[in-house]
């Protein structure tokens, strides 16, 4: 009933503790594990875990790309994600399976604490800045029972997520040319304007170390975040938020130097010059990269419109309303990133 896809790249170390949690589910599953960039690095876990399937691939696909390939490869009703970095606790997917009450409903979100302090909240859900930044629910907050309650979110971190097979047939993957970061945000949104649903489980305990691919002070992975923010809005967003785009984003980095000047906030994660350069250049490679496909972009989102519109069910007032009824604020957004 239930396929899970961790997709791997020259984390071997990390990926042996990730697959002996799924080991210990509650429920049985199928486990597909992509190897991106595969240098055989990863043959003493083919032999300890003789029930996995493993596609390996010669050079690194991206998280987009290596989810849809397990994705294409799997024959559960129900696809869990689970990231090499982070571990599950034994009814994670047990968890996560009981949410599906409703034909409605297309996503389940983890509750996903940090790994080396469970005490405090990496992401409980998903919220979104107007500008098309998304970050976690309860983000950095002390555990203290506020998400202890089965309810609605705007989607699930891909992380730790699982999905309906049959929604991911009706709208399509991961959008490929995100290659990695917001993914689960575009994937997300595209399934609530499709009318699905997504719901959290706060029995659903993953702990998730976090930054392991590129680091979180990568230029890298800064830039792709903000391409792929870019990307988001000028695909999905309503035309009522698109053209303050810039306004919003004003406020969230003006909110952003205000939050490092108190040693708060991402920009806090970048020290000293050098570090604060490397965050600049980041941001900029991320625009110059987002104005190139831009073009593409808005073809895809007219050829949506046009051919896709029969699935479409939300009205460019409902995403209005979902994105600002689920938005998250500027002193949050500025303020949250440094205590992950």
């Amino acid at each position: 009933m239930v396929t899970v896809i961790v997709v791997n790249w020259k984390r071997a170390d990390l990926l042996g503790r990730s697959l002996g949690s799924l080991a210990r589910q509650t429920i049985p599953a199928e486990i597909i594990v992509v190897d991106n960039e595969s240098s055989g690095d990863t043959r003493p876990l083919e032999q300890l875990f003789p029930d996995v399937r493993w596609i390996h691939n010669q050079r690194n696909e991206g998280f987009c790309r290596a989810n849809n390939q397990g994705i294409n490869a799997a024959h559960g009703e129900f696809i869990a994600l689970l990231n090499n970095d982070a571990e599950a606790e034994p009814a994670w997917l047990e968890a996560l399976l009981g949410c599906f009450r409703r034909e409605d409903i297309g996503m389940v979100a983890s509750k996903i604490l940090l790994h080396d302090d469970p005490r405090i909240i990496d992401k409980a859900g998903h919220l979104i800045y107007p500008d098309g930044q998304n970050r976690g629910r309860g983000t950095g907050q002390r555990d203290c029972g506020q998400f202890d309650s089965e309810e609605e979110t705007l989607w699930p971190d891909g992380c730790a997520a699982m999905y309906r097979k049959s929604m991911l047939d009706q709208i399509g993957g991961f959008d490929e040319d995100l290659f990695a970061y917001g993914d689960d945000a575009e994937l997300g949104l595209r399934a609530r304007i499709a009318g699905w649903n997504c719901v959290y489980s706060p029995r659903a305990v993953v702990r998730h170390r976090g930054g392991m691919t590129l680091g979180r002070s990568s230029w890298r992975r800064i830039a792709l975040i903000e391409r792929n923010r870019v990307l988001l809005a000028a695909r999905h967003f309503p035309l009522s938020l698109l053209w303050r785009n810039l306004y919003y984003y004003a406020l969230r980095i003006a909110g952003g130097i205000r939050a490092a000047a108190r040693d708060e906030g991402e920009v806090a994660l970048h020290h000293g010059i050098r570090g604060k350069a490397l965050l600049a250049w980041g941001l900029l490679a991320g625009d110059l990269s987002a104005v190139w496909s831009l073009p593409w972009t808005f073809y895809k989102r007219v050829r949506r419109s046009i051919c896709g519109a029969g699935s479409r069910k939300l009205t460019a007032r409902g995403i209005h309303n979902l994105i600002l009824q689920n938005s998250i604020s500027v002193h949050e957004i500025s303020t949250q990133a440094a205590v992950r």
